[in-house]
């Protein structure tokens, strides 16, 4: 899929933020850590997305109630939902000088009702010099999201007959409608209710 930038220039997409806090020592500090083993923006970009993937549960998936939202808070909490992974794999990507956004679909359930928004991350890769998105939400059974810059491998391809959509923006911070609600919920059960079903 052919993504479009928000901004004319990379500058947004390597900027820190009240999300995207990738400045915080914590995520400095994991991104050091992640970065010891590797050789390269690939390779740090694969090990930091595998990172997220594998060891950041997705609080629906493991029943945890919390709902960090801030990249620093997620790498502490080693929980979240799909947009906070994304912020948080985001922040890892910039505190190592990887451009990186925020990307989105609208999905649904198998019968075509509950549309929700999921959050995906998009890098741009001196390897391959355009956009790419990976998806760190987690493996489940039926889900097997890859770090693929080259042919998609996320957790879920849009079926257009259920009005699914793949939004083609790279977002340098979370949309506003979703940013309100990812601040103002208490726990995931209300986050969950109250996310946006598209932009």
């Amino acid at each position: 899929m052919e993504m479009t930038q928000q901004y004319a220039d990379l500058g947004p997409y390597l900027a820190s933020d009240e999300a995207v806090d990738h400045h915080h020592p914590r995520v400095e500090a994991a991104a050091a850590r992640l970065a010891l083993d590797t050789d390269g923006a690939y390779a740090y970009a694969r090990a930091a997305f595998e990172f997220v993937r594998d060891a950041i549960a997705h609080s629906a998936d493991s029943g945890d109630g919390r709902a960090p939202w801030r990249a620093s808070d997620v790498l502490a909490a080693r929980t979240g939902l799909c947009h906070a992974k994304s912020i948080a794999l985001t922040a890892l990507l910039r505190a190592r000088g990887i451009p990186a956004g925020l990307c989105y679909q609208r999905l649904a359930d198998d019968d075509g009702t509950g549309p929700m928004l999921h959050g995906l991350v998009a890098l741009r890769l001196p390897e391959t010099g355009r956009w790419a998105r990976v998806d760190p939400r987690g493996n489940k059974p039926g889900v097997d999201a890859q770090f693929s810059p080259v042919g998609e491998r996320l957790a879920w391809v849009v079926r257009e007959e259920f009005n699914e959509v793949d939004y083609p923006v790279v977002y340098a911070a979370p949309p506003a409608v979703l940013l309100r609600v990812l601040k103002s919920a208490r726990d995931r059960s209300e986050l969950w209710r109250n996310l946006p079903t598209g932009l």
